[in-house]
């Protein structure tokens, strides 16, 4: 029999709000944290907005000397995994760190740095390169530092699958667990791609919004939309073995049960016709959760804002559920944090944690003319209080990822 795995701890660090309880205020209340860019120069850019965190301050959560020696992504990651392991209350004098791993995964990883240290190699030469570049600009080493501070000794990886990347890093962690690999997993995702040269290869692509207002430019199912919002920030939460929480006497926020993963094989940056992927990504988190998708009260949508991928994720929802799937409630909180590429996933695996635990399905904002392509219950623009026992949570990313949750709510 698999083992279950719950939810013990959650960290976040977004535009939205640091830490778990502004965050999760400002999601109900449908706060935007979506602003004018100001860390790069965008005034050559079409894209002016983004969901960049003005009020993030390494310094309060790791000191000097790390602070300098970490990429702006590992310092989120590090931020969120100290709020998480603080809300788990894990005692790790009491724990086999043998059986306390960490994923934590990120789309482009230490850009920023990368791009600092090539100035620096162009204009000073090759000896004048920093010799922490390497283990600054590594996917990896967030994880890696994660695993050194808190003395994670076990499974330890760093999931790349583009924007799908922190869902399937709570999923692979989940496994890790249920397969009896690990006790504890420490998860999730984190991203820092706010720099001119990543601005400007999405504005190439005609990915990103034009919409220079930053309280109506990302509009997820609504006919306006024209493009995502790039945000940055991270996502962590602790999984544990049901029992194992029980034991030290935990409070357990949710229960991870489900878990899908495919791919569209289709195309590097579109969505498969139909969402024929995501349907079964979908359909496979479902059965692997033993459950009917009757079952589902709500979906945290991966609903980007962009023409395709919101036409195609709702065509998928329909597939998979039926009729039924205009009696779900859907929402895109991407509406208010943006979209944060590899951290994405895991900043909404706790929103849909929360909702759960709260009852609460948040909105979708700026949805104001409803696309008649996208016709289901979107939660437009004020969040509701409704009962849930099982939510999903999808995220779709370039390179045809596909990658879904299934949570229940812990009574």
């Amino acid at each position: 029999m698999n083992r279950r795995v719950v939810i013990t701890g959650m960290g976040v660090v977004t535009s939205v709000g640091v830490g778990l309880d502004s965050f999760w205020q400002g999601i109900k209340s449908g706060k935007s944290g979506i602003n004018m860019i100001e860390r790069v120069d965008v005034s050559e850019m079409p894209t002016k907005v983004g969901a960049e965190i003005k009020d993030f301050d390494p310094n309060n959560f790791m000191d000097k000397k790390e602070v300098k020696r970490t990429d702006r992504f590992s310092q989120f990651a590090l931020a969120a995994t100290k709020m998480a392991m603080e809300h788990s209350k894990i005692d790790l004098d009491k724990i086999e760190k043998e059986r306390m791993g960490v994923i934590i995964g990120t789309g482009i990883g230490g850009i920023e740095t990368t791009l600092a240290q090539y100035n620096v190699f162009l204009e000073k030469g090759p000896s004048r390169v920093s010799p922490f570049l390497v283990p600054m600009m590594i996917p990896n080493m967030a994880s890696g530092l994660v695993a050194i501070k808190y003395g994670a000794k076990g499974f330890n990886e760093c999931t790349v699958t583009a924007c799908a990347t922190s869902t399937n890093s709570i999923g692979d962690a989940f496994k890790a667990i249920q397969r009896d690999d690990a006790d504890i997993m420490i998860t999730g995702g984190s991203e820092a791609p706010i720099t001119g040269l990543t601005l400007a290869g999405f504005c190439s692509s005609k990915a990103m919004t034009t919409n220079h207002d930053p309280a109506s430019a990302s509009r997820p199912f609504d006919i306006e939309r024209d493009g995502f919002v790039l945000g940055e920030g991270a996502g962590v939460v602790i999984l544990e073995e049901l029992e194992h929480a029980l034991n030290r006497g935990a409070d357990i926020i949710a229960e991870v049960v489900g878990y899908g993963c495919t791919n569209d094989a289709y195309h590097i940056t579109s969505p498969s016709e139909g969402g024929e992927g995501a349907a079964r990504c979908m359909t496979r988190a479902i059965k692997d959760a033993g459950i009917t998708p009757q079952e589902v009260g709500y979906i945290n949508a991966h609903g980007t804002s962009t023409n395709a991928g919101d036409k195609c994720e709702t065509s998928a929802i329909k597939t998979v559920f039926g009729d039924y799937a205009y009696k779900l409630l859907v929402s895109s909180t991407k509406s208010m944090t943006g979209h944060l590429l590899g951290a994405t996933g895991a900043v909404e695996a706790i929103i849909t944690a929360e909702a759960l635990k709260e009852g609460f399905a948040p909105p979708t904002m700026n949805l104001n003319t409803p696309d008649p392509e996208c016709d289901l219950n979107y939660v437009a623009n004020e969040g509701i209080s409704v009962d849930l026992k099982y939510a999903l949570t999808n995220s779709f990313g370039f390179g045809g990822h596909n990658a879904t949750l299934v949570l229940k709510a812990y009574k």
